[in-house]
């Protein structure tokens, strides 16, 4: 798709890529299992896989898929909806991309890597009129109490507008906005605590659902995430399409 810096993005076009990236799923979602494996799902076969490599050496050092919706209609394909209740999105009328599975390998701590994503992720929706992108964004583990000012942040600042607020749909819920109502946020504790994707999702006016999802097969606690590309300031609009240029 694009080179910026020391690496480039591209779309996976053989199942070896897209068997790489769930490698690499695997290594970033399970550290601590004892065999290599793959992360896999059957979501895998109706998605658009993205690899970022690192030029000098090939090496894959970030993943992510995307699922394009023509809008709210098509939001029951979603991976999304097998723990949301969604229906309230069902009217949201343009263009949904469905971003998941984002994962950067645990040895990568350059901060480039994630803005190189965001830009191929903003050149897609530029060429295909993305109105919505949405998706589940993690916390690792499923213990609620470590990231209690995270949930608390969420809470006071970036809950869903009501129109399109996700509902109840899994069986093993955090209910955040409801247990935390009367908890302030550690502003500075809370922005550690909170996902390095999830917050990129928030400075651009993302929202998120009023709970989080127990996901133990995962071992994470997940958030209904959704930005809506109309909403995101233009200061954020110009330097993501600056990335992506």
């Amino acid at each position: 798709m694009f080179r910026k810096g020391r690496y480039s993005t591209r779309v996976a076009e053989t199942e070896a890529d897209i068997r790489a990236a769930q490698r690499l799923r695997f290594v970033a979602f399970k550290q601590g299992e004892d065999v290599p494996g793959i992360d896999a799902d059957e979501f895998d076969d109706i998605c658009t896989h993205i690899l970022v490599e690192e030029d000098a050496t090939g090496k894959l050092v970030c993943c992510f898929r995307m699922l394009p919706l023509t809008g709210g209609s098509e939001i029951g394909r979603s991976y999304s909806a097998q723990f949301y209740e969604l229906s309230a999105l069902k009217e949201f009328e343009g263009p949904m991309v469905e971003m998941g599975r984002f994962c950067i390998h645990p040895d990568a701590r350059d901060a480039d890597i994630l803005r190189v994503a965001w830009g191929a992720m903003t050149r897609f929706v530029d060429e295909n009129g993305v109105e919505m992108l949405f998706g589940c964004s993690s916390f690792k583990g499923t213990d609620a109490e470590i990231y209690a000012d995270a949930f608390a942040m969420l809470k006071d600042r970036h809950l869903a507008p009501r129109r399109w607020l996700p509902r109840v749909k899994a069986p093993s819920v955090f209910r955040f906005a409801q247990s935390l109502r009367l908890r302030k946020p550690d502003a500075k504790l809370a922005m550690l605590r909170m996902p390095p994707l999830l917050r990129t999702y928030l400075l651009m006016g993302g929202w998120v659902s009023d709970h989080a999802v127990v996901d133990r097969q995962m071992n994470t606690l997940h958030v209904f995430t959704g930005l809506e590309i109309a909403a995101i300031p233009p200061t954020r609009k110009r330097l993501l399409r600056a990335t992506a240029g």
